[in-house]
């Protein structure tokens, strides 16, 4: 997780060099401050000149040896002093700024990346809300720590060091009270670190509890108006909530402890000090001023103590943030591309399944041995009942998933070593369930070639029977979709995802049951508008409607993860199989819905 860290700050070193700098600045002035007072106390109202070493002042800046040209001198360095730790102050806020702020930027594309680039098998057990809570919170968390945390420790270590040796340089004895203080809190710190690490893991679990919650109900909430189950949700979301603020409580009622314990060490080692100091300057040995300079130094020593020590905190709410950004970025279930990938260039369409297995977990294979042969410029169906591995043998041949056994071939190489992008562009989808992104109908049939000119995005909604409902629509092709294109029908989004297939002019062609969830309107122009689509293409469709299928080159039938048949429409239809018992049983329902 370190290395992490430092490999997210090494592109700002520059930067970062700059902000040292300029604490270092930040801690010159902050050791400097006490002494103009201590002049103003020892000089100025005790011995009524300058100690020797400011005779400069006197020759060069005419300040004379009085009380006011002391205090002169001393009002003069408190600004200078002041000015210089205010600019080094800007400098490093301007900076640490810059550098958290692109750090999270390069964190979270980092992470976006990484995961567009893991397989579906990873999205199988994910959880959205832990994911966004990632790379927002988590992330934020980061950024916090980049800009600002890294440096202050170490800023914070070397401003203990300075102090302490000035400190033994004033008063040893002094100083050893202090330094008598420390492992104290040191231990302290210790043993209330893993509580507050165990404590932030906890609220951020609920977090990422609460965000799946508001994500699922704002997602389905058509289908809570419609069963009228919004107090059901809403008590979802009341339990999830209660439970996040009580783990947010109890983590800060450990947080809490730290500053209370810091001010009361503090105190009593100040309190020390100075009963012990009032003596020395009653007894003559220590001057006023020495006392004053020391107590400024005694807090500002703790002070770097306390900001360590309550950065605590910090440090186990970074580490519980990079813990689960590592879990993310660690993901081995990557689909992973050869060293030399090959380019299919514009593949032909030829399609071989070769004793395919696969299963979503170890112990649950889907495929078995799953083999049959597509040539190219052939229109497949795939069918069998709820559960037989349809889907999942369309999701093999983009790679979305790997098998485990056998292979996938496409004009006789193995899907594997084709270059994964370049693969993906040989193969259109038609899918049951349109996904349409925010933006404009424009927009969404360009999604799959973005180049697209606009004559071509009309073209494809003419091929794909959108251009007529498009057309009229007050914007046409610049009028906006809803969240999912829910202001459209599922007619007129299926449409528009065959224009988007249309325009992307893939030589293979995957179509997912396209139509299961149209009126007798809607598929027929939909189904005009795939058969103008099919034409010069290998087509691999899996079909709700077994009659859709008559003029299909090949129908495989699966069962249980097998291919138990293979043949035409006709032929399995004769040969009195697993096909034409689905066949049978599918009239036989149609056939009662419309009694």
């Amino acid at each position: 997780m370190t290395r992490l860290v430092f490999g997210l700050l090494r592109p700002y070193r520059g930067w970062l060099a700059i902000v040292f700098a300029a604490m270092l600045v930040e801690i010159g002035a902050s050791l400097a401050a006490p002494w103009p007072l201590k002049l103003v106390i020892d000089d100025a109202l005790g011995s009524h000149h300058l100690p020797h070493w400011l005779d400069w002042a006197h020759q060069y800046g005419g300040f004379g040896k009085h009380t006011l040209g002391v205090a002169l001198f001393a009002g003069a360095a408190t600004l200078a002093i002041a000015v210089m730790g205010a600019i080094a102050s800007y400098i490093d806020n301007y900076y640490t700024t810059s550098v958290g702020q692109w750090v999270a930027n390069d964190l979270r594309l980092r992470i976006y990346d990484h995961l567009h680039r893991l397989s579906l098998r990873y999205y199988d057990h994910a959880r959205t809300g832990v994911l966004v809570s990632t790379i927002t919170t988590d992330v934020a968390t980061i950024q916090s720590f980049a800009s600002s945390s890294t440096l202050d420790i170490v800023i914070d270590l070397i401003t203990i060091v300075f102090m302490v040796g000035l400190m033994f340089w004033l008063e040893w004895d002094f100083t050893l009270i202090a330094v008598a203080f420390t492992p104290v809190l040191l231990v302290f710190v210790f043993h209330l670190k893993k509580a507050v690490k165990q404590t932030t893991r906890v609220v951020r679990a609920r977090q990422s509890d609460l965000l799946s919650i508001v994500q699922r109900g704002i997602g389905s909430i058509r289908v809570t108006k419609a069963f009228g189950r919004q107090d059901l949700e809403m008590a979802h979301l009341e339990a999830a909530s209660h439970a996040t603020v009580d783990a947010a409580l109890r983590a800060r009622l450990i947080k809490s402890l730290m500053s209370p314990v810091v001010s009361i060490v503090v105190a009593i080692c100040t309190a020390v000090v100075l009963w012990q100091g009032t003596s020395l300057i009653v007894a003559g040995t220590m001057t006023a001023g020495a006392l004053t300079v020391y107590l400024a130094y005694l807090k500002q020593f703790f002070k770097p103590v306390k900001d360590l020590a309550s950065m605590t905190s910090t440090v186990a709410q970074t580490t519980v943030a990079l813990e689960r950004i590592q879990t993310i970025l660690s993901a081995d279930e990557v689909i992973k591309e050869r060293a030399d990938p090959v380019d299919p260039g514009r593949v032909r369409g030829a399609v071989t399944f070769d004793r395919v297995t696969f299963g979503y977990g170890v112990d649950q294979h889907v495929l078995h041995e799953v083999s049959f042969t597509i040539e190219p410029g052939q229109v497949v169906g795939i069918v069998g009942p709820t559960g037989s591995g349809k889907s999942t043998v369309l999701s093999l041949l983009p790679r979305f998933y790997d098998p485990m056994f056998g292979h996938v071939r496409i004009d006789g190489v193995d899907v594997a070593d084709y270059k994964l992008a370049a693969l993906r562009s040989q193969i259109g989808f038609v899918l049951q369930d349109t996904m349409l992104f925010p933006g404009t109908i424009g927009d969404n049939i360009a999604y799959g070639r973005p180049e697209a000119t606009e004559d071509e995005i009309v073209a494809a909604a003419r091929v794909a029977n959108a251009d007529e409902f498009i057309s009229r629509m007050p914007l046409g092709y610049d009028a906006v979709v809803g969240e999912h294109g829910n202001t459209l029908s599922g007619g007129q989004r299926q449409r528009i995802a065959i224009a988007r297939a249309v325009i992307r002019n893939s030589p293979i062609l995957v179509l997912d049951e396209p139509t299961a969830a149209l009126d007798t309107e809607s598929e027929h122009l939909v189904i005009e508008a795939l058969r103008r689509l099919m034409k010069g293409r290998t087509v691999i469709m899996i079909a709700h409607r077994l009659n859709t299928l008559i003029g299909a080159d090949k129908i495989i039938v699966l069962r249980d993860g097998a291919v138990v048949e293979e043949g035409t429409y006709d032929g399995l239809i004769a040969c009195d199989g697993a096909f034409a018992e689905l066949n049978r049983v599918q009239h036989s329902a149609y056939a009662a819905n419309a009694a």
